[in-house]
């Protein structure tokens, strides 16, 4: 069997979110885990592969199609009509799957954020989103998201069978080790001029995040000797998060830090009081999981994925109640015996998810639409 698998997302520089997911599965299918003599893997790609993507070998290869330009829309599907052998099954690991295809196809969906909040994004960005995914969801045989949630908005949105959308969790990074010039966080404090102390937030910047009410929350603590760590690159209609801190009188104990790199992110969230995310809606969560791996007391929203996420070891609030946030915030603050079972708790919750098991699991769907098929 040949599966074919679109490998964009993953030969990006900077990977986050969907990009992430991506570049995991291929480890995974590259490692042999999953192949053999009867399985092998082709990963369609609009550029040379970067040099940090798997290496190729005997069962997993790339296959670089030029040019670029609409390249899901007509250079994929030529390639998949004309080029022998085929694929028995193509697997988009993105929203967007060939238009056209001899070829069974099964689509992954991270999230419906843009059903739910429209207004959220760019228009451009919306357009695509909404009709790219509505076409790419109706013809695939199977749809992949990462959320009971996120599986259920899938189904009411595109009125998709709920037999073909299937929920498989993702997995999480392992712990990275620390780079030798990293010793701890005496040399992050005078390296980004931070306090001692600090709330952490991680996570690109746009308005689903809800970073501007986490700003406003944060504001409203007496304790004045904390700050507000805020981590991600900038998303989209990011001014009102950028502006909030002054907004609120706290823009010297609000810190805003782009491009850190995984060493240094692991001893932020070792040494954060707690890690917040009051998102709006999330497909998964994984930051959440991200902060329990390193021992991170975490506060999130009670809504969307997010329980599914953190289970019992998260604190949750209302992600609309800017006074809940905070209290929430005051009691983890405040509370050492509680901040110390949540860290228990959220050992145990972290080893639920593992990117093999996700990878098992996707293989055992792709397997079932190819013999299907």
């Amino acid at each position: 069997m040949i599966i074919g698998i679109d490998g964009n997302e993953a030969n990006v520089k900077k990977r986050v979110g969907i990009s992430e997911y991506a570049y995991e599965l291929l480890v995974q299918f590259a490692s042999g885990k999953f192949s053999g003599k009867d399985t092998k893997f082709v990963v369609y790609l609009k550029d040379t592969p970067l040099p940090n993507l798997p290496a190729e070998n005997d069962f997993f290869t790339y296959r670089v199609l030029k040019p670029g330009k609409l390249w899901t829309q007509w250079r994929l599907p030529l390639d998949l009509y004309f080029h022998r052998p085929r694929p028995d099954i193509f697997f988009s690991m993105t929203h967007y799957a060939p238009r056209f295809s001899p070829i069974p196809t099964v689509v992954a969906v991270m999230d419906v954020s843009y059903v739910r909040f429209p207004e959220l994004f760019n228009p451009s960005d919306l357009y695509q989103l909404q009709n790219w995914t509505a076409y790419s969801v109706k013809k695939a045989k199977r749809v992949l998201t990462i959320s009971n949630s996120s599986r259920d908005d899938i189904i009411k949105a595109y009125k998709k069978p709920a037999g073909k959308v299937i929920t498989i969790y993702l997995g999480i990074k392992n712990i990275v080790s620390l780079e030798p010039r990293v010793y701890g966080m005496n040399q992050l404090q005078a390296k980004y001029h931070i306090s001692d102390r600090y709330i952490l937030f991680v996570g690109t910047l746009q308005p689903r995040k809800n970073i501007s009410r986490l700003i406003e929350a944060f504001s409203k603590l007496e304790d004045k000797d904390l700050d507000l760590v805020v981590i991600g690159k900038k998303g989209w209609q990011y001014e009102e998060i950028l502006a909030a801190p002054k907004k609120y009188g706290v823009e010297d104990k609000v810190k805003f830090l782009e491009n850190i790199p995984d060493s240094e992110l692991a001893i932020f969230y070792q040494h954060a009081i707690c890690y917040v995310l009051p998102s709006l809606y999330e497909g998964f969560g994984l930051p959440v999981l991200e902060a329990m791996q390193h021992n991170c007391p975490v506060i999130t929203s009670n809504i969307s994925s997010l329980p599914e996420a953190g289970g019992d070891a998260a604190l949750y609030v209302d992600p609309e109640n800017v006074e809940d946030i905070a209290e929430k915030m005051r009691k983890l603050i405040s509370d050492k015996t509680l901040r110390e079972e949540l860290i228990a708790k959220g050992k145990k919750q972290v080893q639920k998810f593992s990117w093999e098991k996700a990878a098992k699991e996707t293989m055992e769907v792709l397997q079932d639409v190819a013999n299907k098929s």
